[in-house]
């Protein structure tokens, strides 16, 4: 590490191959921002969306296809429903009313 910090015996220096530690590094941290990427992370952006947005595979969807399909009767859909509705519906916690 001496000869890194102060130069070779003749005095020429460490010469260009010391670039390849700042580069190895950038290298580490750009994968990692891949890896992190391809896994889903997108930052802290998650914790600012408003509630989920289902759409057709809503629980509550889910919930009215299979009583109009007749798998459940009414008392266990509106059972269900009234459970589903506190975490999915329209008084969830940040949802709107």
């Amino acid at each position: 590490m001496n000869t890194l910090a102060h130069g070779f015996a003749d005095g020429d220096g460490p010469g260009p191959w010391i670039l390849l530690f700042p580069l190895m590094w950038a290298l580490v941290v750009g994968g990692a921002v891949v890896l992190l990427r391809r896994a889903g992370w997108r930052g802290r952006a998650h914790w600012r969306r408003g509630p989920v947005d289902f759409g057709e595979r809503s629980p509550i969807a889910v919930l009215g296809r299979r009583f109009a399909a007749g798998e459940i009767d009414e008392d266990e859909y509106w059972r269900r429903l009234s459970v589903l509705d506190e975490q999915f519906g329209r008084h969830a916690k940040g949802g709107a009313l």
